[in-house]
């Protein structure tokens, strides 16, 4: 397994800032020789062709078309299940990508009136298996009722939460990413970065409306992490490119504004919009005192809440003019909310990072907390490291999820291929983060934008307290300085539940990510019924 890979890169970003581009810089003489022995420059190799340069297999459009059935709380519920690849072409219609997808689609139903909902993880690099076998889909991984791991061989169940029972379902995987490739000689870099993944996104929703005549479903997305990320942006995107509008977003585990999450020296915002999430997990794991331990979850929150918005704030705010006795008084507070060492906290200059954090919470114990579920632990691989080394909490799901999906895809959706099915990939990096290049990505004024124009568009916020990828406190900051009018303020709704970055695989909060969407496509489809 590829920890060492995976741990560092994940579906929600670990560097949430653009990376510079660099160029070469070729010049006529040799490294280390005068300049006068170099007076004939080298004769370029003949360039490969573009097919060579950047293989792929054979873009080809197929569609696997399968019926079932499932039981929903006793209902029987039956569905049609198509796996395909569509083709995305230049204005020339030469192939540019291939983009896998399974659509569900509810037997019976109107689709003039039936809504249809595109669904998408983040990473960037993660294909949809998360949201799709997790969440939404009609099957779903078992895991045990606190998403805890199970031992393999794995299995899928049935799911009840599924949101087939009131919306049809089409799971997307950006190129690179699932079976979806760039065609023969299209660089792939074209398709990934926050423009080109939302071009190429948009752009298969659009044929996908066209091709299965669903221009008059009422339309929604879900996103999750960066997949927020790319929701919030593809919201203004369809709207003013293709004149798509939609009727609702889901947004599970967001980053919006990658200021918040990004811990970088002169940045102290992060700071301050993680510390209630390290009071939930040393809540957790009985690292607190007094009465931040002895109450329930809320209070210890709340509690965290009011100290980082104010006295840490304030502090943070002074930098190196805070007057000792204050930073003392601070210093005894963050080790209060955080349950570390006093002398830890002093050392990290009153700024603990996530990765910090994971790694010292349970040090003693030669244990790390999960960055994506702090709840889950796993063994100190380097007690003597400063950073944790992997994450427990993805490594507790990763073999579950790639094994039950390639049963899944073969056997019960007929899809057959050699293809390697990339459930989360390091090969879309470097990801361009143009146009946010040297300053932070923030897809805010974009989401403002689409429901500013679109004043019926509904948008549900979904958290996890022990998320430690994308906190709920940066979300809400985040969704709070979008500037929206108190009217338009009124179509966001949020849940909370003490899971972690993956909420869902806990079987309660499931049930509740369930009912607040239900509540939201029926207030949206209300909106579009009144008028």
């Amino acid at each position: 397994m590829r920890y060492s890979k995976l741990a560092a890169f994940t579906f929600s970003l670990i560097v949430a800032f653009p990376a510079i581009a660099q160029r070469e810089q070729r010049s006529g003489g040799q490294r280390g020789q005068p300049a006068a022995q170099a007076q004939t420059p080298p004769q370029p190799e003949p360039s490969a062709p573009s097919t060579e340069r950047f293989p792929a297999p054979p873009p080809e459009e197929k569609s696997s078309k399968t019926q079932h059935v499932i039981h929903v709380h006793g209902t029987e519920l039956h569905y049609t299940a198509i796996a395909g690849t569509l083709l995305l072409r230049d204005e020339a219609q030469k192939p540019r990508a291939s983009i896998f997808y399974v659509y569900y689609a509810q037997d019976g139903a109107n689709p003039a009136t039936r809504p249809i909902t595109f669904a998408f993880n983040g990473g960037p690099g993660s294909s949809s298996v998360w949201l799709h076998m997790g969440a939404l889909g009609p099957k779903r991984v078992a895991l045990t009722p606190e998403g805890q791991p199970v031992p393999p061989p794995y299995h899928l169940l049935d799911n009840q939460d599924t949101a087939l029972v009131f919306s049809d379902l089409v799971f997307i995987d950006p190129v690179t990413t699932g079976y979806s490739r760039n065609a023969p000689g299209v660089n792939p870099a074209e398709f990934h970065g926050l423009e080109g993944d939302v071009q190429e996104v948009g752009e298969f929703i659009r044929q996908f409306l066209t091709r299965y005549e669903r221009w008059e479903s009422p339309k929604f997305l879900a996103g999750e992490s960066y997949g927020t990320t790319r929701a919030a942006a593809l919201s203004q995107y369809l709207l003013s490119e293709e004149g798509i509008y939609l009727n609702g977003i889901t947004f599970i585990s967001s980053v919006f504004n990658f200021e918040t999450i990004s811990f970088e020296s002169g940045n102290d915002l992060p700071y301050i919009l993680f510390l209630p999430t390290y009071t939930a997990a040393a809540w957790y794991h009985k690292k607190l005192s007094g009465d931040l331990q002895n109450g329930d979850l809320q209070h210890a929150i709340e509690e965290a809440r009011r100290f980082a918005s104010t006295t840490y704030a304030n502090a943070l705010l002074k930098g190196d003019s805070l007057p000792a006795a204050e930073r003392k008084q601070v210093e005894q507070e963050l080790a209060r909310f955080t349950g570390l060492p006093v002398q830890y906290i002093d050392q990290a200059n009153l700024r603990v990072n996530i990765f910090q954090f994971t790694k010292e919470l349970l040090k003693n114990e030669r244990e790390t907390i999960g960055r994506y579920d702090s709840r889950i632990v796993g063994p100190d691989v380097n007690v003597l490291s400063e950073n944790m080394n992997y994450d427990p909490s993805y490594a507790s799901v990763q073999g579950a999820y790639t094994a039950a999906f390639n049963e899944y895809v073969r056997k019960e959706l007929n899809w057959q291929t050699d293809l390697p099915y990339e459930i989360l990939t390091s090969k879309v990096r470097p990801w361009n983060y143009s146009p946010f290049t040297n300053r932070y990505v923030d897809v805010g004024p974009r989401l403002k934008a689409a429901m500013t124009q679109n004043g019926f568009m509904k948008v549900l916020q979904a958290n996890g307290y022990y998320d430690l990828a994308t906190p709920f406190f940066a979300t809400e900051y985040a969704l709070d300085h979008l500037e929206l009018s108190p009217a338009l303020r009124k179509n966001i709704s949020v849940m909370y539940c003490a899971a972690g970055h993956m909420l869902y695989l806990k079987q309660s909060c499931l049930d509740s990510l369930h009912q607040h969407m239900a509540q939201m496509y029926q207030t949206a489809l209300a909106a579009n019924t009144s008028n």
